[in-house]
Parts: structure tokens; sequence; C-alpha cells
């Protein structure tokens, strides 16, 4: 495939917003995908809200290939996910037979309460997401893909469906570091990003050791046109009085970003 396959991640929970957890599944998620020639092209946090659900999902799993959430699949009574998912979908919800057994032969039949069955439920005409690290597993309906918010529940859980994820090229990344402040790199930046449209080129700067700096990163599919324009962008910092310094090319996410310590709930039981 040559055309841009493109995905949103939908981060779902309260505890996110309120900046009591940290989320660590948007770099985990940017980075695959894009191994995978799928471009993250949007990540919205949202709360536990029903109609904020029902209406982003379906909002973006029109505009994209992909749409997968995390968070509120687990048992407690504000893990609501799954019955927005079928809202959102027009289906009704119900027990998957599959997830049931799965927790059958996790759980002693006294210890299979009310609020675990809740982890079973799924749109009608859903298939299950495999969950190796703690069996109770997610679900796919369409393009959407239903995953847990904790990181490495999560990760199990996308890797067992990655290989049927069809992409296009992977996003190619060069970065130059260049010891000079962004007032002098902004103009003649903004000349070579019309030279080369096509390629997404963006500063990062950075202050340490008394002198400000920025990474400037060049993104895309072509690694022909990525070595022209990384070529251009060294010849450009020299001009200006710096010795560039590359860092390795790349197939990575569009922008990782940061993560804190921990992830979030939704999938345990």
């Amino acid at each position: 495939m040559t055309e841009t396959v493109t995905a949103a991640l939908l981060i779902i929970g309260n505890e996110i917003l309120s900046g009591r957890t940290h989320d660590k599944n948007l770099p985990f998620l940017g980075r695959r995908l894009n191994e995978l020639g799928v471009r993250l092209a949007e990540a919205r946090v949202i709360p536990d809200v029903r109609e904020t659900i029902v209406d982003q999902v379906n909002e973006l799993r029109a505009r994209h290939t992909y749409v997968f959430t995390t968070g509120g699949i687990g048992p407690t009574h504000d893990d609501i996910t799954a019955e927005c998912i079928a809202h959102a979908v027009g289906r009704p919800l119900m027990e998957h037979p599959e997830a049931r057994a799965i927790l059958d032969r996790r759980y002693k039949p006294e210890d299979l309460t009310a609020a675990r069955l809740r982890m079973a439920r799924t749109p009608e005409g859903a298939d299950l997401i495999e969950n190796p690290v703690s069996g109770v597993p997610g679900f796919k309906i369409g393009n959407v893909y239903v995953m847990a918010g904790i990181p490495a529940v999560m990760q199990a859980m996308f890797e067992s469906v990655a290989h049927e994820l069809v992409g296009g090229r992977p996003l190619l990344t060069g970065t130059v570091v260049a010891e000079l402040p962004e007032g002098v790199l902004a103009e003649p930046l903004g000349e070579l990003q019309a030279r080369y449209p096509d390629v997404e080129m963006g500063s990062y700067p950075f202050y340490g050791q008394g002198r400000f700096g920025a990474s400037l990163v060049l993104r895309v599919a072509d690694p022909a046109r990525l070595e022209l324009a990384m070529g251009e962008l060294k010849d450009m910092v020299r001009r200006l009085g710096a010795e560039p310094r590359e860092e390795a090319v790349e197939a990575e996410a569009e922008d990782t970003g940061t993560a804190g310590a921990a992830g979030h709930t939704g999938g345990t039981g």
C-alpha cells in the first residue's frame, strides 16, 4: 500500500485527566503503529462520560482507518467503555460466550461475581482481543479496537492484533541538533520547509550549560527526500555559524512524547 493509513487513540479515564495517573500507552502505540506503516494522526484524552465516549468514537471511526481505545473495560461501575462502544456502533451489549468461558476458567464459581461478569460484555458481533497477561480479553468491532488501560496488558493486547493491521510505509525521522537559538533558526527553517512541503519539519528548543539550542526534526516516508532535506538542513545550520550534530535516522512515531511512571486501569478484574 502507498496511501497514508491513519489511526486515532482514545484514552478514556478520569484518572488521566485528574493527573493521578500518567499515560504510557500513547508513546508505545505511536511507535508501534508507525513501525507497521500506520500514522497515529491524533490522540484524545476523555472522561468516563457516556455521551462523550460515544460521540468521540463515532467521529474518529469515520475519519480514520483504525481507532484504538484504552481504559474502562474492568469490573467497576465506572468501566463503561463496552456499553458505550455498543451504543456507538448500534449493536446490543451482550455477554460474549468466549469471554464468559475465559472468566469461567480464570475464577472459581464463588469468585465469579456479577461485577467480574461485566468484563465478558461486548457489542453483538464483536471479536475478542487476546490478553496473554491477565486473561480478560479486549474486543474489536469494525475498525474499533478496545483495550485495557494498564500498559503491560494493553501492549500485550496490541501485539495480539498487530499482525492484522495493514499499513503503508513507515515514517522516517531524522534529527539535527543545532546550538543556535530558535530566533536565529526560524526564518531559514521556514524557507526550507517551503522548499520541501512534503517533509514535516519541527523545531524543539532546549537550554543547557548556559546556551540555547534546538533539535530540528524532519519526518517523511521517502528516504530519498529525507536525505536531500537533511543535507540542506545541515548546510543551513553551518551558514548560521554552528556545527550540526546529526542523530540517527529512525522509523519511529510522529510524536512519542514523554510518559510518567504508571499507566491507567481497566481490564484486570
